[in-house]
């Protein structure tokens, strides 16, 4: 039961990442242009004709930009709630609106997609709505929750669970307090419905893992916001607080904004 995952982008210039088996795969968003994610995907011996779903999180621009050119174009499904196609639809960013691709699914309403089970749960964030993923194969329990408000009770349920774990880690808050950004832009970011801090989500992880979790990825970080480097020093720093050691314990890995990660595979 190989998986294979791939960041394809990761920040608030787009979002895209791939799951897939050795036949096929999943995207979750699709933010970037579609020759970009053609390029990438055929880089790593992929064809984007064994994509057979993508998933969307929410629909702000950086994660939908190419979904209706991926789904009415390239008759791929296009999985998310009601609420989140609505959002797609209405979206400036998205020419081609969603009619024959369109799937709707429910929140903690398990669907299956050949031998993925998925399972959305909501995620608070200042969206039309906004959805993370849980997603089983086999024995791997794939999870993705990003766009993060605040944490909740639900996140943490489905994150306590997972083997591999992609994970917001927008800013570093003191970069955010002086930075450049205007005071209304701070607040959006830092308020209950914007993004995860480095700090935020290094005591969340301290406090959820378990020794079943094998990997965590930061994503979107931003770029005037936050550091690569940063992000994994302040959640590494904290799980050894906890006795969880980086490297042995679970591998932690900051994912770069415009650039493809490495191909991660695991059996």
């Amino acid at each position: 039961m190989k998986l294979s995952f791939i960041s394809l982008a990761s920040g608030s210039s787009g979002n895209c990442y791939y799951l897939g088996t050795p036949e096929y795969g999943l995207l979750i968003d699709a933010g970037i242009g579609a020759r970009t994610i053609k390029k990438v995907l055929k880089d790593n011996g992929i064809d984007l004709s064994q994509i057979i779903a993508v998933l969307v999180t929410h629909d702000h621009a950086d994660h939908i930009k190419t979904v209706g050119v991926l789904g009415e174009k390239l008759n791929i499904p296009i999985y998310s709630t009601e609420g989140v196609h609505r959002g797609i639809n209405k979206s400036r960013y998205v020419e081609d609106k969603l009619v024959q691709s369109k799937r709707v699914i429910e929140k903690e309403a398990p669907f299956m997609i050949r031998d993925f089970q998925i399972t959305a749960f909501p995620v608070p964030h200042d969206s039309t709505d906004n959805v993370g993923y849980f997603i089983e194969y086999g024995e791997h329990r794939f999870v993705i929750a990003t766009d993060i408000g605040h944490i909740t009770e639900t996140i943490a349920k489905y994150v306590s669970r997972a083997t591999r774990l992609v994970f917001e880690a927008n800013y570093d808050e003191e970069m955010l307090r002086h930075g450049s950004y205007p005071f209304f832009l701070k607040d959006r970011v830092a308020s209950p419905t914007g993004h995860l801090s480095n700090h935020e989500a290094a005591e969340f992880l301290a406090s959820c893992y378990t020794p079943e979790l094998k990997s965590i990825w930061l994503c979107h970080l931003s770029r005037d916001n936050n550091h690569p480097e940063l992000a994994y020093k302040t959640v590494d720093i904290r799980l050894f607080e906890e006795g969880i050691r980086v490297g042995k314990d679970v591998s932690l890995v900051a994912l770069k904004r415009t650039t493809p990660s490495e191909v991660y595979v695991f059996e």
